[in-house]
């Protein structure tokens, strides 16, 4: 991951912080504003991911007409706050209408590597203070991208059924500072993510809800300021942003993740080790002891098809002692004696260990590279950000399934004169999360840009390779990644030709 001086310096404050946000999460650099970007005026019509018709079962207020007092009310009032303007709520107008997707996923990304940190031995578990591990992370990031790509597809479908129009294309005395005027006004989609986004990570992150709180109202007051939206658009935005929101944590409470930790460790009866497979069973070295990383988080329900994600579970690795073993572990030990400045480039740039976005964040930052280029509007921003995350998720979800089914040693426990370029991540080693978590982002990243497939399937092929140069896994733990992360990501690629978006 790529942080220049400032950023790296932010983090290190990061980690020391758990108090409040409000001086340790930086303002992120200026985007573009987007001011040519399709419309997608045919969005209300793609299928969302809970498949739910989410305007029949929220009772929004009837929206006045364009004509009625009311209205012209709210355009008064308009008027009178855009000719208020000043230069530091225009820089804020500027900084949210860049994107309002890409900012609240940055904002995320940011949280996660603030929390990504163990906790002390033997301290009790804090649901106020979670730890952002890659599986933690992978979920948070599909639950914040499935919220707000559902409350921004039914946004849409609002919006071309009431098409009132932009402010300033009914008053022309409203300076307006937000592009794409021709969108409709109704709801106002920032403050539908303000709303969505609010939610999802005030329950997430709970120690953060004050300085979310002010994240959400500056959003939400750029649109006055940028004379964007009235106040009926943005009251009823909210109210939807809200509500979708309150449906994918109904989803989450029963998800099966809060027994992911299993401190009780019920997962040894649930997970049979094969001693003809694995005749030498992983163990922890930390010390002092800590539990495994959330060892029944492969039990966690899927986003996709379940049948289709656990058709993909890799097969057993080699047993150890065999000559395909011998042959793989002796050359973690050759790379380990002769690592390559390459290699140790490698192995750092991908290692996204504690005080970082993970491995799943890694690749939001990535696509946010790619997304700030296109500029999309933001619901289409939402759908990539919703169909990669929910497939790392799964890929991830996977991924530890096969971790303690099979209960493989890292390559230091079977030899351990391996040095190691990296801390050892305390779950069993088959198979490789990096690759999983990567492969699948990389696959379903290539779809939606086919004219960067060939740079991302190379990054996810060396971000699996840097664990192998790191030293802390296998190559087949790293091919086996990679082939099923793959096959998840395929998964989600096929929902998405049906999804109406492509159309």
């Amino acid at each position: 991951m790529k942080f220049n001086l400032k950023y790296v310096l932010i983090i290190s404050c990061l980690a020391l912080s758990i108090i409040s946000c409000e001086e340790d999460i930086p303002e992120m650099a200026e985007l573009p504003v987007p001011n040519s970007v399709s419309l997608d005026a045919d969005a209300g019509d793609w299928q969302n991911v809970m498949k739910m018709d989410y305007l029949t079962e929220i009772s929004l207020p009837a929206p006045a007409d364009v004509d009625s007092d009311t209205y012209r009310s709210e355009l008064e009032e308009l008027v009178a706050i855009t000719v208020k303007r000043t230069p530091e709520q225009e820089r804020k107008v500027r900084y949210w209408a860049s994107g309002g997707v890409l900012r609240w996923n940055k904002i995320l990304r940011e949280l996660v590597a603030k929390y990504n940190v163990a906790p002390a031995p033997g301290s009790a578990t804090n649901p106020k203070k979670p730890v952002a591990n890659p599986p933690f992370a992978s979920r948070v990031y599909a639950m914040l991208s499935v919220a707000q790509h559902d409350a921004l597809i039914a946004t849409w479908k609002l919006k071309y059924s009431v098409n009132r129009p932009a402010p300033s294309l009914t008053d022309n005395g409203i300076d307006v500072q937000f592009a794409n005027t021709e969108l409709p006004s109704y709801p106002s989609e920032q403050a539908v993510i303000a709303g969505t986004s609010l939610k999802i990570l005030k329950t997430l992150f709970p120690l953060e809800a004050e300085f979310l709180n002010g994240l959400a109202q500056e959003q939400v007051n750029t649109v006055r300021w940028g004379g964007a939206g009235t106040e009926s658009d943005i009251a009823d935005g909210w109210q939807l942003g809200d509500f979708v929101a309150s449906k994918i944590l109904e989803r989450a409470s029963t998800d099966r993740m809060s027994k992911a930790a299993d401190p009780v460790e019920t997962y040894h009866s649930f997970f049979k080790i094969d001693p003809t497979t694995v005749p030498v069973a992983w163990i922890s070295i930390a010390s002092p002891k800590v539990y495994p990383i959330l060892p029944m988080y492969g039990t966690v329900k899927t986003w996709l098809d379940s049948t289709a994600v656990f058709s993909a579970l890799p097969p057993p690795p080699p047993k150890v002692g065999t000559e395909a073993f011998k042959k793989d572990i002796a050359y973690v030990k050759s790379i380990s004696e002769n690592r390559s400045r390459e290699q140790w480039r490698i192995s750092e740039f991908w290692a996204d260990g504690g005080g970082t976005y993970t491995p799943p964040g890694h690749w939001n930052e990535i696509a946010e590279e790619l997304l700030v280029k296109v500029q999309w509007s933001e619901v289409r921003t939402a759908r990539t950000f919703s169909l990669m995350n929910r497939a790392v998720m799964d890929s991830g979800i996977l991924c530890w399934y096969a971790k303690y089914k099979y209960y493989f040693p890292r390559p230091s426990q079977i030899d351990p004169d391996i040095k190691t370029a990296t801390g050892i991540p305390n779950f069993p080693s088959y198979t490789s999360g990096h690759s999983s978590f990567s492969s699948t982002a990389g696959t379903v990243l290539g779809y939606l840009f086919p004219d960067q497939r060939e740079e991302l399937e190379r990054q996810f092929i060396e971000a699996g390779d840097s664990r192998v140069y790191g030293g802390i896994h296998y190559e087949f733990d790293n091919l086996e990644g990679r082939n099923s992360g793959v096959a998840v990501g395929e998964i989600a690629i096929s929902e998405a030709r049906s999804d109406g978006a492509d159309d």
